[in-house]
């Protein structure tokens, strides 16, 4: 896997079960809220930041799911994908990426098919079984904690991008979104 590290040049992570826990408490009102983790978001922000393509493919429909993906920089965000193969192939057309570029994070059955097609898929160590067995890494911490983080840090390393002097943090603000 290390070999094929060094030529990725986008990451693309599902939402509920990635990015998050999977956990979704709902408000009196019905809105929908999710946890995210703070490191995920500052090495997605460190990965587009040293130029890097990141896309997140969702069956998530909110707005508040929008807002902190666009707070993030992402700049390819496909929200209420119940079928998640359409906006891969999307994605790639707008893009002209080859698949040999590609990681995906999924903890799920709706990622399998993407996940069987890219470069490198990564699970949680929550994932599913059938994930697990085709993913090209697992990584340990579960979904929500750093999964992000922990393949972005790989393949930084792996190409000497890591480094940097001044890292910005990511305090959690929309100053990126027009609301």
């Amino acid at each position: 896997m290390l070999e094929k590290l060094k030529d990725i040049t986008t990451f693309i992570f599902d939402v509920d079960g990635v990015l998050t826990n999977g956990n979704i408490l709902v408000t009196e009102t019905g809105e929908q809220l999710r946890q995210y983790n703070i490191k995920d978001g500052y090495a997605i922000q460190l990965a587009i930041k040293k130029g890097y393509q990141v896309c997140v493919i969702t069956g998530a429909k909110t707005q508040a799911v929008k807002l902190r993906l666009e707070g993030l920089g992402v700049q390819h965000i496909y929200l209420n994908a119940s079928y998640k193969m359409e906006p891969f192939l999307d994605f790639l057309s707008k893009t002209s990426l080859k698949r040999e570029e590609i990681v995906y994070v999924g903890d799920d059955l709706p990622d399998q098919e993407i996940m069987e097609q890219v470069a490198i898929s990564v699970c949680p160590a929550d994932g599913v079984q059938e994930i697990k067995a085709i993913s090209s890494y697992i990584s340990p911490f579960l979904g929500g904690t750093g999964v992000a983080r922990d393949i972005i840090e790989k393949v930084l390393k792996v190409q000497g991008k890591w480094f940097i002097d001044k890292p910005d943090a990511d305090d959690g603000s929309l100053d990126k979104v027009k609301l």
